[in-house]
């Protein structure tokens, strides 16, 4: 359920990624004066200032918070220097396990960086809960007089998250402690399509007149996110097509990197380097994360790459061979050369290597899109996101989707964050999505021989013939749906203590609960007062759909009594 934010004096948005995190806010009297966190420090030898900080959680020995983003990584790699690191653990990049995952529970695991299992749900809440107080301490530095109670937070996900993950996330916010009447969850697309509506003349320009269609992929570490939308004559954004996407994100092209390095120094050094020396370990993926950005198609020499001293040591260590020499053996000639101590020249075709498996996906996935009849108005493509501030990426997408025009924001990688600022001050400006599965919940229905099979159908006392496990659908997979938009059926309970199962598919028309590809979604669970007759307790059962979160309440009409039902979709 959206937050209402007339009464809050500041929106802030916490925008959680695979590979980095921040947060943004803005004041109601100025929404559009987004500020961000710009003073996050590593450490190591690189002494990066960025924008973000990375996505790692340090626990100490005893189980408890200890530090975030770079500060967790660099006290984590000087204690194991030290061989001091015993019983701590960070956890990295910790996002990709609500990914896909049919099986969310609260009791799902993440592994740290040594391979340890920890129940995930903490995890996430601190990483809340410590971008929280560092955005309270920002607000404190600049003004007085705001409250933690005059905060509206937004907390970024996803588009193409199940159900599943999305409460989740809501469940990690209630362990973080915040208050969830004021908290609301934004769609990444959706928030970086509405700060575009802030942007440069061009990019407003582009995107300006009534009917307008354009794409928005917001490219991350871990996946592609994808969204498209028709600007309506009063500025606000139609959905027009499900969300879709993949895990075609950067970290893929850093697995390939590292892959890469393991080869060429030896699998045993890159594990040695990751234990021993965790410090030159963080400085090279670092490093790496910077490089990648501004590697092109354009670029014809070599290379360069920071690898450290330490690697070459490390890798002659484990192989018998100084570095030079085990080159040569690996047939790479003089597609790989040493520079000096610590650098590595590597010939741009391998280097495009990395990039082109998750590239190639998305560049595939986005053809396809725009083949379909309804989205052939759609000729701009936006795009966000960290990894989207690749070059070589930029370049991929201008050159095999010449027919549509490429749109880059200044500060890609923020645009999501400072957008889901714009959406918690506004967040009528999104006004209709489409349905990615056909809802609705499992009844008993009258037996109606054109549609059901005979074998289903039972006959009750009064010599009605029935079916059970019915599916009675609410909304429609590819429905148009208005932001708001509800649905009211009316039910008589069977007990005083009913549960109803919700039912979501892939299939637009879904007979029974049990056809293939119906999935479980979960229990609405509700209590009636004893004293009056079931008879007289006929229900409104309603579900809201169109917002980022699936809400269902029910009414008893005799009493005008209603609650907002939990739908658990966790396992």
């Amino acid at each position: 359920m959206a937050a209402k934010t007339q009464s809050h004096l500041l929106v802030a948005a916490f925008d959680f990624g695979t590979t980095y995190s921040g947060y943004a806010f803005s004041f109601r009297n100025d929404p559009l004066r987004v500020q961000t966190n710009g003073t996050w420090y590593s450490g190591g030898a690189g002494k990066l200032i960025s924008l973000k900080t990375p996505t790692s959680v340090l626990l100490s020995p005893e189980g408890e918070f200890n530090s975030f983003g770079f500060q967790a990584e660099d006290r984590y790699a000087i204690k194991a220097e030290d061989d001091k690191h015993h019983g701590w653990r960070l956890f990295r990049r910790f996002k990709m396990v609500l990914h896909n995952n049919k099986d969310l529970s609260r009791d799902t695991t993440v592994e740290d960086i040594e391979g340890n299992s920890h129940q995930a749900l903490p995890i996430f809440s601190m990483a809340i809960k410590f971008l929280q107080k560092h955005l309270l301490q920002a607000v404190a530095n600049q003004t007085v007089g705001v409250l933690e109670k005059d905060i509206c937070y937004v907390i970024t996900v996803p588009a193409i998250w199940d159900d599943n993950a999305k409460e989740f996330m809501r469940m990690a916010v209630k362990e973080a402690g915040l208050d969830e009447t004021r908290v609301t969850l934004a769609l990444e697309q959706e928030a970086a399509s509405i700060w575009c509506e802030t942007l440069d003349v061009d990019t407003r320009a582009a995107l300006a007149g009534t009917g307008t269609q354009y794409m928005v992929i917001d490219l991350g570490g871990g996946t592609a996110d994808i969204s498209i939308h028709e600007k309506k004559q009063d500025g606000t954004l139609k959905e027009i097509h499900q969300p879709s996407g993949g895990p075609w994100g950067g970290i893929y092209v850093d697995a390939n990197y590292l892959k890469f390095l393991e080869h060429v120094f030896g699998e045993k050094a890159i594990t040695a380097l990751k234990t021993e020396e965790m410090t030159d370990y963080f400085d090279v993926i670092r490093e790496f994360e910077t490089k990648k950005r501004t590697f092109t198609k354009q670029t014809k020499g070599k290379f360069m790459f920071k690898i450290s001293a330490t690697t070459r040591k490390l890798s002659e260590k484990f192989t018998g061979q100084n570095l030079e020499q085990r080159i040569g053996s690996l047939g790479y000639g003089d597609s790989v050369v040493v520079k000096g101590g610590d650098k590595l020249r590597v010939d741009p075709d391998i280097v495009r290597a990395w990039f082109d498996g998750p590239i190639n996906n998305l560049v595939d996935h986005v053809k396809s899109l725009l083949k379909e009849p309804k989205l052939r108005a759609v000729q701009t493509i936006v795009l966000v996101g960290g990894f989207g501030e690749s070059t070589y990426v930029q370049e991929r997408l201008r050159a095999e989707i010449p027919y549509t025009r490429l749109i880059v924001p200044e500060e890609a990688g923020l645009a999501v964050l400072k957008g889901a600022v714009r959406f918690g001050h506004n967040p009528a400006i999104i006004t209709s999505r489409v349905m990615k599965y056909t809802y609705g919940v499992e009844v008993s229905m009258i037996y109606d021989e054109k549609i059901h099979s005979e074998d289903k159908k039972y006959l009750d006392e009064d010599g009605k013939f029935w079916v059970s496990n019915g599916f009675d659908v609410f909304v429609r997979v590819n429905e148009n749906v208005p932001i708001d938009h509800q649905i009211t059926k009316e039910y008589i309970p069977t007990g005083y203590k009913t549960r109803t199962t919700v039912y979501r598919t892939a299939s637009e028309n879904p007979v029974y609960v049990t056809d293939p590809g119906c999935e479980l979604l979960g229990e609405l669970v509700t209590e009636f007062p004893l004293d009056i007759p079931l008879s007289e307790l006929g229900t409104d059962t309603t579900f809201m759909f169109g917002g980022t979160e699936l809400v269902v309440k029910t009414r008893v009409r005799k009493t005008g009594e209603e609650q907002i039902l939990k739908l658990n979709c966790l396992k």
